[in-house]
């Protein structure tokens, strides 16, 4: 059960950061990138390589490396005590594609995350006058409400990006994380992926895929893309790439079926809706990566989380983890350029597991 009441603790930190009552013209926009522009210079919202921690037990990690292919059109951000909520971060991943991708990945970083709280802070509100102020069971509501959040926040975005020439034949993927308290919220347009390390009855950390890669040739999305006149082909020179393409005129396919810009091709299938996922973190859950499919494409799941969990220094395990990706790139993928490589490891717990294997003995 939980308390409408102590949620809002963190509101009212939001609101004073403002330094004056909000207008009645403000639709919490203004406060939402107030509250970005504050994490940012009390060093909670990391955007370049590196870690950041705050009043959580949360440890996030990341590390960004540019492929053979031109720019680096990868994009992260991490914030902690995401809003201003002690027990909240938000993470994402951002892979750009097309000539103009790392722009686009970019505006959605800079987006999303201001978008999605201004949105969750005015379901949280509206739940809140639609209550009595006693407790409710917060399985009944949680994930509701995070999950309508995201729907109207990437509708939103999808829109705004339209104004933008740079976003008609370029666009991004976005997988996006949010932990609020033990409730672990996992969105994701595109191909990234993001895994769980847990351990099991034995006591061995184990992966959970969390996301699905969501390719055009998935049997729901190839459906949903065939019903809007768009095709789904694997080009001869590319066997087992996948790609949607425009019905007749021939043009750039696509290789994933779920994106944010792209509008030349968003009539014939290609959405930017989120696939949701949650899930309750319990003490056996470790830690969750999240990457881009630089990582993925030569790594299984099970490496990953072997990498992440064998690195010394939690500090240093997603830049571990993308130096072993670019390692197996060159070995399993010689003649073909490297694509850009990208992980946020977040950590759950203070204590490492193999301490607290340690200290249970």
């Amino acid at each position: 059960m939980v308390q409408f009441s102590s949620i809002f603790t963190g509101f009212t930190k939001s609101i004073a950061i403002r330094n004056g009552k909000k207008s009645k013209h403000d639709d919490g926009r203004e406060t939402a990138d107030a509250l970005a522009k504050e994490a940012k210079k009390n060093e909670m919202m990391l955007t370049s390589s590196g870690s950041v921690a705050g009043a959580s037990h949360n440890l996030a990690v990341v590390f960004s490396k540019g492929g053979k292919k031109g720019i680096n059109q990868d994009r992260f951000v991490v914030w902690e005590d995401f809003g201003c909520q002690d027990d909240m971060i938000f993470c994402g991943v951002f892979d750009g594609h097309g000539p103009w991708g790392h722009l686009v990945a970019k505006r959605v970083r800079k987006l999303m995350p201001p978008a999605l709280l201004r949105n969750w802070q005015k379901r949280v509100a509206h739940t809140v006058d639609g209550t009595d102020g006693t407790s409710i069971d917060r399985s009944c509501f949680q994930f509701d409400i995070w999950k309508q959040s995201y729907f109207e926040t990437c509708s939103i975005i999808d829109q705004e990006l339209e104004q933008y020439a740079d976003s008609f034949y370029s666009g991004t993927t976005a997988l996006t994380l949010v932990r609020q308290g033990d409730l672990l919220v996992v969105a994701n347009v595109g191909d990234s992926r993001a895994v769980l390390a847990t351990t099991d009855d034995d006591g061995r950390l184990v992966s959970v895929q969390l996301t699905v890669d969501l390719k055009p040739n998935l049997p729901r999305e190839s459906e949903r893309i065939m019903q809007s006149r768009g095709r789904v082909l694997s080009c001869e020179d590319e066997p087992g790439v996948y790609r949607v393409w425009m019905p007749t005129v021939e043009g750039p396919g696509l290789a994933i079926s779920r994106a944010f810009g792209d509008y030349y091709i968003k009539d014939f299938g290609l959405i930017s809706e989120p696939e949701l996922t949650s899930r309750k973190i319990t003490h056996r859950d470790q830690f969750a990566i999240l990457a881009t499919d630089g990582v993925w494409d030569v790594m299984s799941n099970e490496e990953a989380v072997e990498i992440v969990s064998s690195t010394e220094e939690r500090e240093d395990a997603a830049k571990r983890l993308v130096e072993s990706a670019i390692c197996a790139w060159k070995r399993k993928r010689r003649g073909v350029p490297m694509d850009d490589i990208s992980a946020i490891c977040l950590f759950f717990h203070n204590i490492p597991l193999s301490k607290q294997q340690a200290k249970s003995v």
